[in-house]
């Protein structure tokens, strides 16, 4: 593993190892989470979006269904 070497203002230090310790975690384990989901977000995020298009493709749903009407929707009694 790699070290990375960072400039942070003290009082956000502070905050961020107060909160850290609330949680049990370390700030370390924090910014290395953090790094981690940033480095690979982009990938993530087009695998995503290839998945939900491809289901979109796949889907035999489409529009073009029944026509509610607003007093239908909220009709509570027919649904009782």
């Amino acid at each position: 593993m790699t070290s990375l070497t960072i400039a942070v203002d003290e009082e956000t230090l502070k905050r961020a190892r107060v909160r850290a310790i609330q949680e049990g975690t370390s700030v370390n384990a924090v910014l290395r989470q953090r790094l981690d989901e940033y480095a690979g977000s982009n990938a993530a995020r087009r695998r995503a979006l290839h998945e939900l298009l491809d289901s979109s493709a796949r889907s035999t749903m489409r529009l073009g269904g029944r026509k509610w009407k607003r007093e239908e929707l909220h009709d509570r009694q027919r649904t009782r």
